[in-house]
């Protein structure tokens, strides 16, 4: 990467990433007023969650989670949220690296972001957009499986 370059690409991510945080602080501190209601679809893999390993099975590479009215003991850092939700009847707790969030609704105010992929633990300048080996990635991720994409337009009211 040219040491000159600038990461527009990258202020963006950290700038909605910041918005992200900031909307989870608030529900955190005052809890989450009317009808407001979070969808936080993030990467069960990557280093630094935490969740219970039926999850994990169940999700193996993402998982979204809706914060509306059952949630417990909503934490939030500058690096990661916490959050105990009911799973089949039982509390259990989540722990999310805020870099491991794809994307995030608010459909009550038909509000949603969708977040390019960044690998925690990369270190590296590379581009995530070629996987950081110059190649365009596939589209079914190189395995011949085909993922499922869901518009956050299924989350806003019409």
């Amino acid at each position: 990467m040219d040491t000159d370059s600038l990461r527009y690409d990258r202020w963006i991510e950290e700038a909605l990433r910041g918005v992200i945080r900031r909307a989870l602080d608030f529900a955190a501190e005052h809890g989450l007023p009317g009808d407001h209601q979070f969808y936080l679809t993030f990467r069960t893999g990557d280093e630094g969650v935490s969740m219970p390993d039926h999850l994990r099975e169940q999700h193996p590479e993402e998982m979204t989670v809706v914060l509306q009215h059952q949630f417990w003991d909503l934490t939030v850092t500058e690096e990661t949220f916490e959050v105990t939700l009911k799973f089949r009847g039982r509390r259990e707790r989540l722990v999310v690296p805020l870099p491991s969030i794809t994307a995030f609704a608010d459909p009550s105010v038909n509000f949603g972001l969708q977040l390019k992929t960044v690998h925690l633990g990369g270190g590296g300048d590379e581009d995530e957009a070629t996987g950081g080996d110059g190649q365009e990635p596939k589209p079914d991720g190189g395995d011949g499986k085909s993922g499922e994409v869901i518009s956050l337009d299924t989350f806003r009211k019409k």
